[in-house]
């Protein structure tokens, strides 16, 4: 049974303001002014430091921009590493037995780029992966950056409605799916919206409700209307077609799009966010630094991944974290699944774990815990949503996990803007999302006064730098909502940050709670019910003190499984006559 802590919302930020763009531009001219009263750049020396603390007690701080970004497609990136360590395991999928090295994965990426330029993609066209966690994830991942091509990444468990939504928003050209996966029946959830594919020449197809929809391609069974994936691959063996596909790699920018990755929707309809390779090539080479994975041995170099694909955590720091290092990135199932998560580090020797705090949970709790060898653990990466002090010292305690790092992020920046250094203690990493990361700038500002908070003083987080999003595709007036004119992006995370620097996520701006004139954010209620196991007793200030509490048997969640926070408050708002 889960609880419903209700204290309804009572009041709106900005009401009767002039939108969100008038009151984001005064903002704007705020941060100006505030900066020429106090708040200075980093000087070169200063920037140099590997740690960036705020300066002037305002919540304002630089990462280190010592070293240069990186300005290499994806496609460069995968040829350099393949041509350091070609011997060294790139990837395996335990579900499907793959297995391979550098050299091979980038053999087998080379053919399927080819492959989807021989049969009419081109650059800049969109194609839709839809599925599980497998081999053929990462294939298409990579193989359509080596292209040009722009990845889709389609929740696997989208139904018609959602399918439709996306790939219309987009206009995908291609789509592929596996044929099914346990209850979810790939190719007819299609046909629900395409019924014209069961007829369709493959690679030809007309569809009135998808007209941008030509070519369908099945990961693993011959299907009416579509080309098999390994067609397409052994279509781009020949030397025609990789000749042709090495002509087109000379027209690629890092700067180009690479990835539309689909916010989860929990305010609305989802967007999406278009990344370039410049962002997540950064983004994972950045992340790595801060884990230090240059120092690691090859065999400390092998990553558990549990986390989806289609998300930017493990499509960005995972597959491109790997992919820029030389580690190796093992699968250990096509969804999530903790029991098999535990085989994966015991059987593989595995040395880093990425999960959100609900899979390092459920991992913890696997009955038969004791019994898997982790004793090669020695760090990774919980991120996803905000994680309980108490799970954090648990997964640093009992899976030998000490170089653990918290990471904190969004889709639209890449994704990660903060994370731990590894050495920072477990009362730091219990207590915040760690410090800036190098090459980005983050501020939080006080949207009643309009200008920068003070330390320790909750605010609107704001991120800039190499990693803010091309924009939402299609959506002008949404990045423009989300992004200001001084190319701030307003992550709509309520945050505060101390005199080292470190930030502590304590809310959204849309779920804080205003009682009694006091500001109350979820995060705070959350922490503090992690506490104890079965709530034996509770000390809250008076108002914090919940108002009402609804035991519920479920919530409304998103395709992804993120509680739609609106939908609740309706609810309640229904349930309790307000």
């Amino acid at each position: 049974m889960a609880v419903y802590v209700g204290m309804l919302r009572l009041g709106r930020l900005c009401a009767g303001s002039s939108g969100v763009l008038g009151a984001r531009a005064a903002l704007s001219r705020s941060w100006q002014e505030a900066r020429l009263q106090g708040v200075r750049f980093l000087s070169s020396r200063e920037v140099d430091r590997m740690v960036s603390t705020p300066i002037g007690g305002l919540s304002y701080v630089q990462g280190c921009t010592k070293k240069h970004l990186n300005s290499k497609t994806v496609g460069q990136c995968l040829e350099t590493t393949a041509q350091r360590v070609p011997e060294r395991e790139a990837l395996v999928v335990l579900h499907e037995d793959v297995r391979l090295t550098f050299a091979q994965l980038k053999e087998e990426v080379d053919k399927a780029a080819s492959g989807l330029l021989s049969i009419g993609l081109c650059k800049g066209d969109r194609l839709g992966m839809w599925g599980p966690n497998s081999y053929a994830w990462v294939l298409m991942q990579l193989a359509t950056a080596q292209a040009g091509i722009i990845l889709v990444s389609v929740n696997p468990a989208y139904q018609a409605m959602e399918l439709e939504y996306v790939l219309k928003k987009v206009g995908c050209k291609a789509l592929v799916f596996p044929k099914q996966f346990k209850t979810q029946q790939y190719y007819n959830v299609l046909k629900q919206i395409c019924p014209e594919v069961e007829n369709a020449q493959p690679g030809a197809l007309k569809s009135q409700r998808l007209p941008d929809l030509t070519t369908v391609i099945s990961v693993d069974a011959p299907l009416p209307g579509t080309l098999l994936l390994d067609e397409v691959v052994a279509a781009g063996s020949t030397r025609q077609h990789l000749d042709q596909l090495q002509y087109n790699q000379q027209f690629l920018s890092c700067h180009d799009p690479i990835n539309i990755q689909f916010t989860s929707g929990t305010t609305g309809s989802p967007k999406g966010a278009t990344l370039s390779h410049y962002n997540i090539v950064n983004n994972s080479n950045i992340l790595g630094e801060r884990l230090k994975l240059h120092e690691k041995t090859p065999e400390q170099l092998r990553m558990i991944l549990p986390n989806p694909l289609y998300h930017c955590l493990g499509s960005v720091a995972g597959t491109m974290m790997c992919l820029m290092y030389g580690a190796t990135l093992i699968l250990a199932s096509p969804i999530f699944n903790g029991k098999k998560a535990l085989e994966a580090i015991s059987r593989e020797r595995g040395t880093f774990l990425y999960g959100t705090p609900t899979m390092f949970v459920d991992i913890l709790n696997q009955p038969d815990f004791s019994s898997y060898d982790i004793s090669t653990m020695c760090g990774g990466v919980i991120a996803g949503s905000p994680a309980p002090p108490e799970l954090i010292r648990a997964i640093i305690n009992k899976i030998n996990m000490k170089d653990l790092v918290v990471a904190y992020g969004t889709t639209e920046n890449s994704p990660v803007t903060f994370a731990h250094f590894p050495e920072d203690t477990v009362e730091q990493k219990a207590e915040s999302v760690g410090r800036i990361m190098p090459h980005t700038e983050a501020r939080i500002m006080n949207m009643e006064a309009g200008t920068l908070a003070k330390l320790n003083t909750p605010g609107e987080l704001c991120i800039r730098g190499y990693c803010v999003m091309l924009g939402y595709w299609g959506e002008p007036q949404k990045t423009e909502e989300a992004v200001d004119q001084d190319k701030w992006y307003w992550t709509g995370d309520v945050a505060t940050m101390n005199e080292q620097g470190f930030c502590k996520i304590v809310g959204r701006s849309k779920d804080m709670i205003i009682r009694g004139g006091e500001n109350i954010y979820p995060a705070e209620l959350e922490d503090f019910f992690h506490t104890h196991p079965k709530v034996q007793e509770v000390q809250i200030s008076h108002f914090k003190i919940p108002k009402y509490i609804v035991f519920v048997t479920n919530y409304p969640l998103t395709i992804s499984g993120k509680i739609q926070k609106f939908k609740l408050r309706e609810q309640m708002e229904r349930h309790l006559n307000l």
